[in-house]
C-alpha cells in the first residue's frame, strides 16, 4: 500500500465562547495518499473547513488545536512554527479558498497576485514570475492571459476567479491542494469545467486533493476516498464508490436519500433529515448524531461507540446497515 502522504489522527479543535471553552471538532482522522483525491463531505457547520484550516494553521482566534497529529511527510503540521508554516502554504500544500471573492485582494491586479504567490516561495526575479503567472493563467484555461493579469478581480465572473485561486494555489506545484468547496454557486456547465480542470491538472502535477464540498454529485465524480462528517465528528470513510452506493452509518443514508431527486416522483416530498445539526446530545462523549437519528437507543446519547470496520470502511455507529441504496 502506498505511503500516505497526509496522515491525521485525532483532530480536536475547541472554540472558546462567552459560556467556556467548546470541542467543535473531536476525533477526526484520515489519510491521503499521493495523487488520490479524497473528499470530506457533510452539510454546513459539520466542521469540514475548520479542519482544513486547523491544518494550514489558519483557524479563527477563538479557535484553536487542542489534540491530534497531522503528519506530513516529516512534519506534524500541529508542531510548526509560523514561519515554517508559511514556507508550507502556498509552497508544498495549496489552498482553493472557499469565496473567490473575497480571497483574492480587489485593490491589486490577478497578475500582481499570482506573482507574488511565486516569489514568496521560490527564488526567482519578477521578470520571471510574470511570464510564469501568464503560464499559469494559460494552464487553468483563461482566454488572453495578459489581459487577465492586467484585470481587478471584480472584472473578472465567478468561474474565472475560481481558475484565478487555483492558479495561486498551483503556482508552485503543490504535493497537496486543498480545495474548499471549489464549485459552490457556479453554474452546471461552469462546475464541469472547474472539475475537469483540476483532474486534468492532478494528472499533470500528481498532487493529491483534499476536496471539502456538500455535493455528493461532485463527490461520486472525482473523489477516490470520501471521508463524512457530522458536528464535528467523524462517522463513516472509505472507498468513494463503496461509500456513496451502500453507505453504513445512518447519517450518511439520510444524506445520500436527501439528494438523490431523480428518485422521486416529482409531487413526492424529498427525504429528510429531522432536527437541526444543532441539536446535540448532553453529553459531550456522545454520539453527535444521536438526537436526529431514528436508530438511536439510549446508550448512543451517552456515550460514542469506537470506530470499527464495517464492509471495507470505518463506520461509528451501533447500527451499521449493508443495504444498498436504490438508484
Amino acid at each position: 500500500m502506498m505511503a500516505a502522504l497526509l496522515e491525521v489522527e485525532r483532530l480536536a479543535v475547541t472554540l472558546r465562547t462567552q459560556h467556556g471553552a467548546r470541542t467543535i471538532i473531536h476525533d477526526i482522522g484520515f489519510a491521503i495518499a499521493p495523487g488520490q483525491t479524497m473528499a470530506l463531505v457533510g452539510e454546513s457547520g459539520s466542521g469540514k473547513s475548520l479542519t482544513a484550516l486547523a491544518l494550514l494553521g489558519l483557524l479563527p482566534g477563538a479557535a484553536r488545536v487542542t489534540g491530534g497529529i497531522a503528519r506530513f511527510g516529516t512534519d506534524d503540521l500541529f508542531q510548526l512554527d509560523e514561519a515554517r508554516l508559511r514556507a508550507l502554504r502556498g509552497g508544498r500544500i495549496g489552498m482553493v479558498f472557499q469565496e473567490p471573492m473575497t480571497a483574492l485582494n480587489p485593490i491589486r491586479t490577478i497578475g500582481a497576485q499570482i506573482v507574488e504567490a511565486i516569489t514568496l516561495h521560490r527564488p526567482i526575479g519578477r521578470a520571471a514570475a510574470w511570464a510564469e503567472a501568464l503560464s499559469l493563467l494559460d494552464a487553468v484555461r483563461m482566454r488572453d492571459p495578459p489581459r487577465i493579469a492586467r484585470s481587478y478581480p471584480h472584472q473578472l465572473s465567478g468561474g474565472m476567479r475560481q481558475r484565478v485561486l487555483i492558479a495561486i494555489a498551483i503556482a508552485c506545484a503543490p504535493q497537496l491542494l486543498i480545495a474548499d468547496e471549489p464549485t459552490t454557486a457556479l453554474d452546471t456547465t461552469t462546475q464541469a469545467e472547474v472539475l475537469a480542470l483540476l483532474h486534468d491538472l492532478q494528472a499533470r502535477l500528481g498532487m493529491a486533493i483534499l476536496l471539502i464540498t456538500h455535493d455528493l454529485d461532485v463527490v461520486a465524480q472525482v473523489a477516490d476516498t470520501v471521508a463524512v462528517v457530522y458536528a464535528g465528528q467523524l462517522v463513516e470513510q472509505g472507498k468513494a464508490a463503496s461509500v456513496l452506493t451502500a453507505p453504513a452509518h445512518p447519517y450518511t443514508r439520510g444524506l445520500l436519500a436527501a439528494s438523490r431527486l431523480a428518485a422521486y416522483p416529482p409531487a413526492s416530498r424529498l427525504p429528510e433529515i429531522r432536527g437541526t445539526i444543532t441539536d446535540l446530545p448532553p453529553m459531550a462523549q456522545a454520539c453527535r448524531f444521536a438526537p436526529r437519528c431514528d436508530l438511536a437507543v439510549a446508550a448512543c446519547l451517552e456515550i460514542r461507540p469506537a470506530p470499527a470496520a464495517f464492509n471495507g470502511r470505518t463506520v461509528i455507529c451501533r447500527f451499521p446497515s449493508s443495504a444498498e441504496m436504490e438508484p
